[in-house]
């Protein structure tokens, strides 16, 4: 057992705590680069049975498992994403409500206000459809590869998650910590998306709010928050 496996037992057990995750539908993640190991959730166990010792390291490099129990279905979709997005320290999987809800309807979640400007600079983007085959062979790599598909042109850290279409939301920080917090953030995002369009509201928010509203939290003129004292 070490820090990060104690860091990605947190990390699951807080989305159970912020009613992102039910039953076992979720889990989390966490890489030491410097190792080349990814340590994820087990497969399938109650989350009220899990330990730190419990959290699967598996090898980025090969995906060769190096622990006694079955790592995470998902497992392969989060190697896919730590190899294309180097700058990522953890990534989180939900099927929460609100997200998955757009993920289910083939909708990206729209930016319309400042709280979502805040923290995704730009709409929450929609993976395309896996195609047949790409559903029966290599599931949860395409998973990761048409998630890859669609940030193409856009920054991973400037907008830490997506939907995947018929699936859910994947979110990811530069620590596990940063995509639980973006978990958190992405499921009120969706829930006031989908109330300001109720509401009668299908417009984006302004560019210039957009802009302001990102940029003061971060980047290099963000004057959001304290200065360290480091």
């Amino acid at each position: 057992m070490n820090e990060l496996q104690e860091l990605v037992l947190s990390a699951n057990l807080e989305l159970v705590n912020k009613g992102l995750v039910k039953l076992t539908w979720g889990n989390a993640s966490a890489i030491d680069r410097q190792q080349g190991i990814v340590y994820i959730k087990p497969s399938g166990i109650d989350y009220d049975r899990m330990r730190a010792g419990d959290m699967v390291p598996v090898e980025l490099d090969t995906g060769k498992c190096l622990g006694s129990l079955k790592p995470s279905s998902d497992t392969d979709t989060h190697l896919s994403l730590y190899r294309t997005f180097p700058s990522i320290g953890g990534i989180v999987h939900t099927h929460s409500s609100w997200a998955t809800s757009w993920a289910q309807a083939c909708r990206e979640i729209p930016c319309q206000g400042t709280t979502h400007a805040d923290h995704f600079y730009g709409p929450v983007p929609l993976s395309r459809k896996l195609t047949p085959d790409e559903i029966q062979d290599g599931y949860e790599l395409n998973t990761g590869v048409v998630i890859a598909e669609r940030f193409k042109n856009l920054n991973p850290l400037a907008i830490p998650g997506v939907l995947v279409a018929e699936h859910g939301p994947f979110t990811w920080g530069s620590t596990v910590e940063d995509a639980v917090k973006h978990a958190t953030i992405l499921e009120e995002v969706a829930k006031m998306a989908y109330q300001t369009h109720v509401l009668g509201n299908q417009n984006p928010i302004q560019k210039t709010l957009l802009d302001k509203h990102y940029s003061r939290k971060h980047g290099p003129n963000a004057y959001y928050g304290q200065k360290s004292n480091t």
